[in-house]
């Protein structure tokens, strides 16, 4: 058996995508025991230490295939004339791959690098008996780069009829046209959809003519790490996290705001702030690491803290979560981590993409997540009672919690014996 797994994030430094792939890789080796797994990532040394029996498969190669066959038509001044020629292009793709990799490997004969990566790529997904999309939520305008890449992966393996799946998904919002059409052209030949939230990926596959048959809501795949890895009672920290990036639409002014209520409460009820972070990468775009605007939210009530950059897996994160008794987090996955270890939530957004997701989370959980839209107004002072009523009712939610969890937990496998089923069936 032969998997190929691409993912949310290639560099591994985001402890949400990681957890996702972990429960992924452990319940497809479930399944099949000895299958080789070839996980796409840009990071061969960190792929080694996160998933030791997997083996990295380099992105490039996929970058080559999507290229432009003859790059001077693509510069003529006619668009029309450039458009009929990326049809033409798409066509051969799609209708002759054979040629298509020929002609690639003959343009590309006098470079030995980009012939090898081209190689290993193609040659994976043509001996691929499963190709995969794991969970995150990454099919979306935020991440059109992104989006578009992973889509190319699931069309590449439709052109070689490959089974392909798509795993604990949070889709949209989707309003670039670009990406609308090639998730329209894409998606609906995908086997099978798992979303990991129905407000918005529902509607969103409906609209883009995907057969209600290949779709399935299960919850993220994350929850079954944050679970079984819970705290057996509620700690009394209050966990925090703030997502500072273009993305979230979050800046320096919000941030004051909200270290403001956080330490209010704190003093309030004698408790400790504590780090949640997720994501760890330093991007070349206006993204920090979560553990600095962290620091941010503590200055002043624990000078000493690092904002969490030693819990650098998921599992540190986890742990780091069980010793809360509230989580205030604009990290989606410091709510997911919280929410299932029975923990209520205060979800901070404020972009439409963090609405989404954080209402979609909400949705799935029932009750113990609060989604706070940071444009409220007075917003300090509820944001104070929010956090305060959440601690408030922290061990009757608890349970509620905790089954809410259990239930998504189950419809994931749900998922993973049908995907046992698409391929024995075939």
């Amino acid at each position: 058996m032969k998997i190929i797994i691409d993912n949310s994030a290639y560099h591994l430094g985001n402890m949400g995508d990681v957890a996702m792939l972990q429960v992924a890789v452990a319940r497809l080796r479930s399944i099949w025991t000895h299958a080789s797994i070839k996980i796409i990532t840009t990071a061969p040394e960190k792929l080694s230490e996160c998933f030791p029996k997997t083996q990295p498969l380099l992105p490039d190669g996929r970058q080559i295939w999507v290229s432009p066959l003859v790059q001077r038509i693509y510069r003529l001044p006619s668009r029309q004339m450039v458009q009929q020629w990326a049809n033409i292009e798409w066509s051969l793709r799609k209708n002759s791959p054979s040629f298509v990799r020929s002609l690639i490997k003959f343009k590309l004969r006098n470079n030995y690098e980009q012939t090898k990566n081209f190689g290993d790529f193609i040659e994976a997904i043509c001996n691929a008996d499963l190709v995969v999309a794991t969970g995150g939520g990454y099919i979306t305008d935020t991440f059109q780069e992104h989006a578009t890449s992973v889509m190319d992966t699931l069309g590449l393996a439709n052109i070689f009829a490959k089974p392909t799946v798509m795993l604990g998904q949070g889709l949209g919002p989707l309003q670039n046209q670009e990406l609308f059409t090639k998730a329209k052209a894409i998606l609906p030949s995908v086997n099978l959809i798992a979303l990991r939230e129905r407000r918005f990926g529902l509607p969103l596959l409906n609209s883009i003519g995907v057969s209600q048959d290949s779709i399935i809501t299960t919850g993220d795949d994350a929850i079954e790490l944050a679970y079984k890895n819970r705290n057996p009672e509620l700690g009394n920290a209050i966990g925090v996290n703030l997502r500072v990036a273009q993305y979230s639409n979050i800046d320096s002014t919000l941030v004051e705001t909200v270290r403001s209520a956080l330490q209010d409460v704190a003093r309030k009820q004698d408790s400790p702030l504590i780090p949640i972070p997720i994501d760890h990468t330093f991007y070349e775009e206006h993204v920090d690491p979560d553990s600095v605007t962290i620091q941010q939210l503590l200055k002043g009530y624990d000078n000493s803290s690092d904002g969490g950059k030693s819990l650098d897996t998921p599992f540190k994160v986890i742990k780091q979560v069980g010793r809360c008794r509230v989580v205030v987090t604009g990290s989606y996955h410091g709510g997911v981590f919280a929410l299932s270890q029975g923990i209520p939530v205060i979800a901070l957004a404020k972009s439409q993409y963090y609405k989404d997701k954080f209402f979609g989370l909400a949705d799935q959980f029932g009750f113990g997540c609060e989604v706070f839209l940071l444009d409220e107004q007075q917003l300090k002072e509820k944001l104070i009672d929010s956090i305060h009523n959440a601690w408030q009712s922290a061990e009757q939610l608890r349970p509620h919690l905790l089954d809410a969890a259990k239930r998504q937990i189950d419809l994931g496998y749900s998922v993973y014996k049908r995907v046992f089923e698409l391929i024995e069936g075939r």
